[in-house]
């Protein structure tokens, strides 16, 4: 557990370094692939008859804690993000888009194209336990613990390949309107979960040790496959097992309708889409998903200070099982975890010709609670758009759950694209968002 604060430094020393991805050129009236990931029914959109996808990649983090100037500050990073009351929550959420192919031929639009993800997540973890264990105290204090929440610690990897097909089904002078649907085949690389839940209990510290029991029975839910079995505080495990065996699949399916602006484009146009709807198998040597009870009587509490050189789940496990302390209820060996399926609801408007300002909301459709769900973010953005064609200029306005509201800037010159959602938050003021994406694709004909 004294690895959260680890994990944490790794992750911070990126420093452009939230889940928004590609924020505001993914809504741009230049319809190709990024559209079309994000609603299946923008490949019936495309602006020109072919598309080749080179590459594509976006790197966010996102925490309710720690503020960009704290990261060249002389804070202390442990007291920083477990400061107050509030539950820590992180997100840090990589993903790449490889190659892909769309085309548009007559009414129908067709794409297939493929996307690696990596995301290692800190959800609704105590700030009384991150103190405690982080910080050492040489004076006799008591913390009590009383959290029915879930505290998450969750990693994941794993690679897709999405075939994509869409159709105008009406058209006429004035309105269009389209459906789509991408089926993706979903390669999972590696997953790990630490989830105790309905901890109540209390930290007593002393002379630098800090030691931990509990007045009722928690549950707790150890689960890991693939490299994070061994270690999940180095970032390039995750790079080292994104694309395993293929072991799931996964819908999108969305809708899209203009309001046609004669031979000009649109003057209105709107899309709903719903993502990742499935959820993928984990299959690996080293796989394990285990569901305990979690007791810690006070006549034996848990030293934390076994935990110091621990960098696995499997030591965590193995620490508790030999001190007595987990009682098992279920286990097994292959295990299934669901994809963060969301609603995308967006509208783009033409205010004068070259002049655009779109809406994108991204809403999860379950709780991050479960320990078998790989979590996202509810954001809101709000884009103000310069197009002539060639070159693009934008400016998102988002707001998440996490890190609250950001602005960022971001440019297209043909078919190379570089932007970030929080870049002027971060410079202007204590932004607790950085993000940054960049892709190339090659439209012609």
């Amino acid at each position: 557990m004294k690895k959260i604060v680890l994990t944490f430094s790794l992750l911070v020393g990126f420093s452009a370094l939230a889940q928004d991805h590609f924020s505001g050129i993914s809504t741009s009236n230049r319809v190709g692939i990024l559209n079309g990931t994000e609603n299946p029914a923008e490949f019936s959109n495309l602006s020109k008859r072919f598309e080749v996808n080179i590459y594509g990649f976006s790197f966010n983090l996102a925490n309710n804690k720690i503020g960009f100037s704290d990261i060249n500050s002389d804070a202390n990073f442990e007291d920083l993000l477990f400061q107050g009351n509030e539950p820590v929550d992180m997100r840090i959420d990589a993903q790449i888009l490889g190659p892909g192919f769309a085309m548009k031929w007559k009414k129908w639009g067709f794409g297939i194209t493929t996307k690696a993800h990596a995301n290692f997540n800190i959800i609704d973890v105590d700030t009384a336990i991150g103190d405690a264990i982080a910080n050492d105290n040489l004076i006799l204090n008591t913390t009590l613990l009383n959290s029915n929440n879930n505290q998450r610690l969750n990693g994941v990897a794993y690679g897709e390949v999405g075939l994509s097909a869409a159709r105008t089904l009406f058209e006429n002078e004035k309105h269009s309107f389209s459906g789509g649907v991408t089926l993706k085949f979903l390669f999972p690389g590696s997953y790990s979960n630490f989830g105790l839940k309905n901890l109540n209990g209390e930290i007593t510290e002393s002379l630098g040790n800090a030691y931990l029991t509990t007045n009722s029975p928690a549950t707790l839910n150890i689960a890991y496959s693939g490299n994070l079995a061994d270690s999940f505080t180095n970032f390039s495990d995750y790079g080292k097992s994104i694309f395993g065996g293929l072991n799931g699949t996964a819908v999108d399916i969305g809708f899209n309708y203009q309001y046609k602006d004669g031979s000009k484009g649109y003057k209105i146009k709107g899309g709903l889409a719903l993502k990742n709807l499935g959820s993928m198998t984990l299959k690996d040597e080293n796989n394990q998903s285990t569901n305990y009870t979690l007791n810690i009587p006070t006549t034996d509490p848990l030293d934390l200070s076994q935990f110091d050189d621990v960098d696995n789940l499997r030591e965590v496990e193995q620490i508790l099982l030999d001190n007595g302390y987990l009682t098992k209820i279920s286990g097994q060996k292959d295990f299934k975890v669901k994809l963060p399926a969301m609603i995308n609801l967006y509208a783009d408007f033409k205010i004068v010709p070259k002049v655009y300002v779109s809406g994108f909301l991204q809403q999860k459709m379950q709780d991050d609670d479960g320990n078998d769900q790989i979590t996202s973010i509810n954001t809101f953005t709000v884009t103000p758009r310069f197009n002539i064609g060639f070159f693009e200029a934008y400016l998102p306005i988002n707001n998440n759950e996490v890190s609250g509201t950001n602005v960022g800037i971001g440019f297209r010159f043909r078919g190379f694209y570089l932007g970030s959602g929080s870049i002027i938050t971060a410079l202007a003021n204590d932004s607790k968002q950085a993000d940054i994406y960049t892709g190339f694709r090659w439209a012609f004909l």
